[in-house]
């Protein structure tokens, strides 16, 4: 039985046992997943949520991940990417597609990059998409923001990387050799972006002008406590971000599990309030990654909550916060589903929760799309109820 505390399992779709998936995103009644295999993306019928189904896959090219999308209206964005370790020929870019009809997306275009390809992107508010991208002359993935008002016809309106990125560069690199610095994502809001930087922390930027992005801060952490700086997502109708640090190796060697309550109230002089407790349990010894990685983004049409965090935790399943004290998050629900049958331990890996609070997160060993809800007395967990 899954361990589970104030949540509760609403449906499950394993499909097939090749549910090595990440991303999620809801349209229309559909789920659709990205994964980290060829598989690509599967669109799964949620419309009864007792009840999902797969009903269709879109599979990515060879050696290339589709594990990342987005939708805004009837168009989603699909990431492609080298996937680690493969060999051979791969995708860089970007798909776009049409999913007015919501079973049969019509491609409409492919953006191209180099490098690597591109890892994610923020799609929230048409017609700007916030990419992050590769490039062959530059040593990792940054910002590249595309226009989309005609999304056959996609273009690149803006960038921004930090100084030393680039090859030929007038600026050095202020960070050692051994470090990764790279843009995992970047979310907007209201002209502001934040973004996670891996090794150095993350960095707020000015769009109020998409084509022509500014910087405006940097917070960096201790390497001694931060090595992944993945997500810094704000906390709707709150001056505060959530960042987590991804656990990026097996057990409990590498940094902390760390993720963080950031104060952004001056944007120029952003400061950590509080570090999120760290779950209960015997979770070092049990197998897997054991750490935090991604967080309920509250894009347009999904949950806005600026006071509940949902965040997923690998081997530790889904964990939901409360934040309303922002130097004290305290745990008010957890779900630790079930190991599938040659794994040893689920990894969830990333969470979306829609406007109703029903909450969808994925599993990236092959256990596929969990449905989950908060149990009515969750509340009652809350600090001072």
């Amino acid at each position: 039985m899954p361990d589970s505390w104030n949540m509760r399992l609403v449906g499950h779709e394993p499909m097939g046992g090749e549910g090595d998936c990440m991303h999620v995103n809801i349209a229309d009644g559909y789920a659709y997943v990205g994964h980290m295999s060829e598989r690509g993306t599967s669109i799964v019928d949620v419309r009864d949520p007792r009840r999902p189904s797969l009903v269709d896959r879109l599979p990515s090219p060879p050696n290339t991940h589709g594990h990342k999308v987005q939708i805004a209206g009837d168009i989603m964005l699909v990431n492609r990417e080298l996937i680690p370790l493969r060999k051979g020929g791969w995708v860089a870019g970007l798909d776009i597609y049409d999913i007015g009809r919501p079973v049969a997306p019509r491609h409409l275009a492919f953006w191209s990059c180099g490098g690597k390809g591109v890892h994610r992107m923020t799609f929230w508010e048409p017609p700007f998409a916030y990419v992050t991208a590769g490039a062959d002359d530059v040593s990792d993935q940054f910002l590249a923001v595309l226009d989309l008002s005609d999304p056959s016809r996609p273009r690149q309106v803006g960038e921004w990387m930090l100084p030393g990125m680039r090859a030929g560069d007038s600026e050095r690199p202020a960070w050692g050799d051994d470090w990764k610095v790279k843009l995992h994502h970047l979310i907007v809001r209201d002209g502001v972006g934040f973004g996670g930087w891996w090794d150095e922390g993350i960095v707020i930027l000015d769009v109020a002008d998409p084509t022509s992005p500014r910087f405006v801060s940097q917070l960096r952490f201790d390497h001694d406590e931060s090595r992944a700086t993945h997500t810094a997502c704000p906390l709707p109708g709150r001056d505060a971000l959530v960042v987590t640090e991804e656990r990026w190796d097996d057990g409990c060697v590498g940094v902390a599990p760390n993720t963080r309550l950031v104060d952004v109230s001056d944007p120029l002089r952003p400061a950590v309030t509080a570090l999120f407790p760290v779950p209960d349990g015997d979770f070092c010894e049990r197998g897997g990654r054991f750490g935090p990685h991604n967080v309920h983004e509250p894009k347009p049409g999904s949950l806005q909550d600026g006071s509940t965090v949902y965040l997923t935790y690998f081997n530790a399943g889904l964990r939901v916060y409360d934040v309303s004290d922002l130097g004290r998050p305290t745990e008010i629900a957890w779900f630790v589903p079930d190991a599938v049958a040659d794994r040893p331990v689920p990894q969830l890996n990333d969470v979306l929760v829609d406007a109703d609070g029903r909450i969808y997160v994925t599993d990236r060993v092959g256990s596929g799309l969990y449905i989950l809800e908060l149990e009515p007395g969750a509340d009652a967990a809350r600090p001072g109820r």
